[in-house]
């Protein structure tokens, strides 16, 4: 058996999603006459409640673009301490936009609107200008946590106050609606844009969609050409974009299940010091008997694959692919064989 819990952007296509990719209608996306990407778009706006949508190839792209759109070089973003954009977008902040960031150390990777009020800079020539609040939900880096709607509620009031503009990385947003019941349209209207991504837990092989106003989008289609986005008979992927939204997200529960019981499985371990609180599809713990490098070779024999998240630090992701057998599976190496 091989298990591969190294993300959730490892899945396959499904026998259906294959299907609609092979049979999708397609055009020249650069000129706009994809029939299957313009559906896609359509589609996740109308859900979000927001008037329009870009499709991209990856969310660190609608993340970047939306930087982009919303500052102007020698500006200063706020975002959480654990943010995506800040860690794992390779410098984009600076690279694309030359802005800086104001990183907040919030609870888990959530941010309120108190921290946020007072990381926003005085109207002074000697201050960069505050011109942006990226937040992101869930929180990767955080273990899976997830923003309620109350607090997302008070942050984008407080933006909206302040006229900041708000941006959300979605990029599992979907695990978050499923774990706290809130909906497509109420996280939408607390967004100035929002970023979704359709190649993790929704187990698309390619994309995500930034969403926003229609003057929005079109300024981001034309930062997206310029980064290098875009594509021609795009519609094969976006018609598996179009089948994961319509098929992938009630199961999402199922994935945050399996998680629970492998947090459960490694907290009992005497190699692991601490589990962190597993919420949504993400599972992140600290060893104190062996590094994260020597725990990845431990489990190369029974062909598990993790990911080392720190020196002491590893992190499972559940998602699409891995079964109750591979569940058993895993649990059983990790309770038995290490």
């Amino acid at each position: 058996m091989i298990v591969d819990l190294r993300s959730d952007t490892v899945t396959k296509p499904t026998p259906g999603m294959l299907d609609a990719m092979m049979s999708a209608q397609v055009g020249d996306d650069v000129y706009g006459e994809d029939p299957a990407v313009c559906e896609l778009e359509e589609k996740t706006a109308k859900m979000f409640s927001k008037e329009a949508a870009l499709f991209c190839p990856s969310g660190t792209m609608t993340n970047q673009i939306a930087i982009k759109c919303h500052t102007q070089p020698g500006d200063e973003l706020i975002a959480e301490s654990h943010s995506h954009i800040f860690h794992y977008e390779g410098g984009g902040i600076a690279f694309n936009s030359s802005v800086q960031a104001r990183l907040i150390d919030g609870d888990r990777g959530r941010m309120n609107a108190s921290q946020i009020e007072s990381a926003i800079n005085p109207d002074h020539d000697w201050l960069a200008r505050t011109s942006l609040v990226a937040m992101e939900n869930t929180v990767n880096k955080a273990g899976g946590s997830y923003y309620s709607l109350e607090n997302m509620q008070q942050i984008s009031a407080l933006c909206r106050k302040k006229k900041l503009p708000l941006h959300l990385d979605g990029a599992r947003v979907f695990n978050a609606m499923a774990e706290a019941a809130y909906s497509a349209p109420e996280v939408g209207e607390l967004f100035d844009s929002l970023s979704v991504c359709l190649s993790k837990g929704l187990g698309a092989p390619v994309g995500s969609l930034l969403l926003g106003s229609s003057s929005f989008i079109k300024k981001a289609r034309r930062v997206r050409k310029v980064m290098g986005g875009g594509m021609r008979q795009a519609g094969f992927l976006a018609a598996a974009g179009t089948y994961a939204l319509d098929h992938h997200i009630g199961r999402l529960s199922q994935d945050h299940l399996r998680a629970r019981e492998l947090g459960k499985a490694l907290a009992v371990m005497p190699y692991v010091s601490e589990v962190m609180p597993v919420d949504t599809n993400i599972v992140i713990f600290h060893l104190h008997t062996f590094t994260a490098a020597e725990f990845i070779e431990k489990l190369k024999p029974y062909h598990i694959s993790v990911s080392a998240f720190g020196k002491h630090t590893i992190r499972l992701v559940t998602h699409l692919d891995f079964t109750d057998d591979m569940l058993a599976y895993t649990c059983d190496v990790i309770a038995r064989k290490l």
